[in-house]
């Protein structure tokens, strides 16, 4: 089981909000020719935090401020990055213009909430933008018209570590963030980022995709049905995350593909499957592998085992397509909660990535 922390677990703040900080900063110094240091922004639920500066530059015609995102004690990849904006005037009646700079990426598919060709900023860190440069236009008897170059220190890196390149966004991160809050172990970015594969797979055209739970299983699933990566989505432990995203935004249909611990999980109607959050039902296997004939011996050590891996392998040993009807009952799970006309196949992977149980009925 895992520990509980010995405190509170300590919000931080999206790219978004960063970028929105820093965009005021350096708006306010181009107009007054002073950077506020810490500057501060209210947030769309009315809270008001502070950020300090990491670097601060003001040149004719632009300026530039950057935050140090803190994401609190959330396991952020974008943690301790460097968020930087540029202001500079724009043209007379162009409104805010955004553009990325280095480490920001650029939407190369369909079926984000960015058009093609465009900064990948969403539209929640966009209006937060929009919304500081007119507070402080109207205070300045400025027009506003500005444009708004984002950048993130190695961002291009950073977005190695996520779904960005799967994603089409290419070049860099994504500036993130609806309610400028990172709220710690939420995990609501990884589900973002299902819902948004889901909404690419779409706006792309395909009919067939597939949540793995692993990196192993992504592969079997990948060989088995040949699917181009942007159908294949790192599902991980939230198969309700998927699940209820394809119920009320259904494709033709879905494979699941995962190992036998987690996929016991799901067949015994669990949604999220870490272990912090859910448990194999040891006695449910058991009734599981007595309705495949087992011995009372094997019943009886299915009970005492310490792991679902080690039921496998005794029912193995016995002849018993153990994984087969784990692949059937997770299936059931998953059929029940699409709760629509969404096509399902389960497939349970070995850990050297084969295939050792399926269901697809």
């Amino acid at each position: 089981m895992a520990r509980k922390p010995d405190r509170p677990l300590r919000k931080g703040w999206t790219t978004g909000a960063c970028a929105t900080a820093a965009a005021r900063a350096a708006y306010g110094a181009l107009l007054t020719g002073k950077f506020s240091d810490p500057v501060t922004i209210t947030l769309p639920r009315g809270e008001t935090p502070r950020f300090a500066l990491a670097r601060k530059r003001l040149a004719d015609g632009f300026a530039e401020a950057a935050i140090v995102k803190d994401a609190g004690d959330d396991p952020d990849v974008t943690h301790g990055a460097v968020i930087q904006a540029r202001v500079e005037l724009g043209k007379a009646g162009g409104g805010v213009e955004f553009r990325a700079g280095p480490g920001v990426g650029t939407a190369t598919l369909p079926g984000l909430p960015i058009a093609v060709g465009e900064p990948a900023i969403n539209p929640a860190p966009r209006a937060m933008m929009r919304a500081v440069i007119g507070e402080i236009a109207a205070e300045n008897d400025a027009p506003g018209d500005v444009i708004i170059t984002l950048s993130v220190d190695g961002g291009e890196a950073l977005a190695e570590k996520t779904w960005n390149p799967r994603l089409g966004i290419v070049g860099g991160l994504s500036i993130l963030g609806t309610t400028g809050i990172v709220v710690p172990y939420s995990c609501s970015a990884w589900i973002h980022s299902i819902h948004s594969g889901i909404d690419v797979a779409r706006a792309s055209g395909f009919d067939h995709v597939a949540g793995s739970t692993g990196k192993t299983s992504e592969a079997a699933v990948k060989a088995h049905y040949h699917l181009p990566d942007p159908a294949l989505l790192d599902m991980g432990d939230f198969a309700g995350g998927l699940l209820k995203y394809l119920r009320r935004n259904p494709l033709p249909r879905l494979t699941i593909a995962g190992g036998f611990a987690k996929l016991t999980k799901l067949a015994q109607g669990h949604l999220d499957l870490h272990s912090s959050r859910s448990q194999v039902d040891f006695d449910d296997l058991a009734a599981m592998v007595h309705g495949l004939g087992a011995s009372a011996d094997l019943i009886g050590e299915t009970r005492g085992a310490n792991t679902a891996n080690q039921v496998l392998e005794l029912a193995r040993q016995a002849g018993l397509p153990l994984a087969d009807l784990v692949a059937r009952r997770a299936r059931e799970t998953a059929l029940a909660t699409l709760a629509g006309e969404t096509r399902c196949d389960v497939l349970v992977i070995a850990r050297d990535g084969g295939i050792i149980g399926r269901a697809d009925g």
